[in-house]
């Protein structure tokens, strides 16, 4: 595609004419309005547009997908990797590690019309659309990353997922876990005795289940730079795990797929002000002729492997069903 193609939308803002594509987050330090992708593995997708305005996505066609979705993962190999995972946290490695498969399909089409079935049939806090030369996504994510209003930032992690408004104590000991990972993480590019988390194992809905969220908040220190953010906040702690360097080699050695813009980092930064969503509930393509889905789910000490691929089959099934023209 042309530079003059790309799209992004989030939030009511559509913003056209790219002039500048980087992948150095320190290029988000300049003025001017940057959709940002950043991938699980940690490359930048920074694009500059000229053209900025408040108004919908436009409509866009979309063929339901009729081929047949295959996963990375298929139920025994993931219950499997359960097991491995809690065997890590018994050996004391790790506590917790978001565990993920990737389901993709046969398509070339444009993922704009997804996004407009998405908005429609499954409406999210932080949907969006992102179209740059080799990259697609059409999101439905429900998780807030990092807002920023001048010096302040706040994150709404979520940990918890369930068909009912009802969550047990691996669900809310997961949360506070993942909660305490941020607050350490904010601690290092905010001021002392700033962060805080005034909002702690609240329920969310969300069209086909139920999500446990929390708030952690703070102010940034004077003179920080966006890529000091970068540093100490990505990953997201809620899609990787605790500790999350640990939590991240076992990703590599149990996994062994890359993940890409899923549970990664799409939104907007605008001087200082910014709106970046967790990339969970997301369709992408990166021109190969194929459409993928990322689905997980975090694994504890208390997890139960069939549990657990339930929790990631539910949390694909609505959006798998939009884009096959099956709405369930």
């Amino acid at each position: 595609m042309e530079l003059s193609q790309a799209t992004f939308w989030m939030a009511g803002r559509l913003a056209t004419n790219c002039v500048e594509i980087s992948n150095d987050p320190s290029s988000l330090d300049k003025p001017g309005f940057w959709a940002v992708v950043n991938t699980f593995e940690g490359q930048w997708f920074c694009a500059r547009f000229a053209n900025v305005i408040d108004a919908p996505l436009p409509v866009a066609e979309w063929q339901p997908i009729e081929n047949d979705w295959q996963t990375s993962q298929n139920q025994t190999v993931y219950q499997k990797n359960v097991e491995v995972i809690k065997e890590k946290i018994a050996a004391g490695d790790i506590y917790q590690v978001n565990l993920c498969r990737i389901l993709s399909s046969k398509s070339s089409q444009s993922l704009q019309g997804l996004a407009n079935r998405l908005q429609a049939d499954n409406p999210a806090p932080y949907a969006s659309y992102l179209r740059l030369p080799g990259l697609e996504i059409a999101s439905a994510s429900p998780e807030l990353f990092l807002e920023r209003k001048d010096i302040v930032i706040k994150s709404t992690p979520i940990k918890g997922t369930s068909k009912v408004d009802n969550f047990g104590d691996k669900d809310r000991a997961e949360n506070v876990m993942i909660v305490d990972l941020m607050r350490n993480d904010f601690g290092a590019i905010c001021e002392s005795g700033s962060v805080d988390v005034p909002r702690l194992l609240a329920t969310q809905s969300h069209p086909g289940l139920f999500h446990l969220v929390s708030d952690v908040v703070g102010r940034l220190k004077p003179g920080i730079k966006w890529s000091e953010i970068a540093k100490a906040l990505l990953p997201a702690g809620s899609i990787s795990g605790a500790p999350k360097s640990s939590a991240l080699k076992s990703i590599a050695e149990i996994e062994q797929t890359k993940r890409g813009p899923y549970c990664g980092v799409i939104g907007f930064v605008e001087n200082d002000q910014a709106l970046l969503s967790v990339g969970i509930r997301i369709f992408w393509s990166t021109g190969d002729d194929q459409i993928h889905f990322g689905t997980g789910a975090g694994i504890t000490w208390a997890s139960d492997p069939e549990s657990e691929w339930e929790e990631t089959a539910l949390k694909a099934k609505r959006l798998i069903s939009i884009a096959s023209g099956v709405l369930v």
